[in-house]
């Protein structure tokens, strides 16, 4: 039966997968995936007329769970991410040039930015201790990061690729 599913889906599933991942290469890893979970789960369908959402189903699962695998295994620009307190010589981090741009935010900005992006706090303890709900936690939170992309574009040229990957930054002509 999986070989008839192949037949049926290849060329399918891999152009659904290629127009949700960046590369040829990439895509079809995860479509080789997508089949083997095809082949070890195919036994388990009851409903023949249903095969198709299955198969897509299953595809997105594995984009997903490949994107999943990317942010752990890879250090992007993500305000989520913790900043490093030192950078040594043989390391580039590009997260250490947010630090000047987080020290020109509103202090209550700062202050939710080091406690739980930069000191890895969670954000319900945050609220907690602040008496705020975790609601209003997550407002500030969100309304800190805009500020600091916003002063972050005035003094950075960024080049990012399709997905918002930062893939170059370069400084404007400025006094930032």
């Amino acid at each position: 039966m999986t070989e008839t599913i192949w037949r049926a889906f290849n060329q399918q599933l891999l152009g659904f997968i290629k127009a949700r991942v960046n590369s040829k290469e990439t895509a079809e890893d995860i479509l080789q995936e997508v089949f083997i979970k095809i082949h070890k789960g195919v036994h388990k369908l009851n409903d023949n007329s249903k095969i198709e959402s299955w198969i897509y189903q299953i595809t997105r699962n594995s984009i997903i769970d490949h994107y999943r695998k990317r942010k752990l295994n890879t250090q992007e620009l993500n305000f989520d991410i913790s900043l490093p307190e030192e950078i040594d010589a043989n390391t580039l981090d590009f997260t250490e040039c947010l630090k000047p741009f987080i020290r020109q935010l509103p202090e209550k900005y700062q202050d939710i930015l080091w406690k739980t992006t930069y000191g890895n706090q969670p954000q319900k303890e945050y609220a907690i201790s602040n008496d705020l709900t975790y609601s209003m936690a997550k407002s500030r939170m969100q309304r800190a990061r805009k500020q600091l992309n916003q002063l972050f574009n005035q003094c950075c040229a960024i080049e990012a690729d399709r997905y918002g990957n930062i893939i170059a930054a370069k400084e404007k002509d400025c006094s930032c």
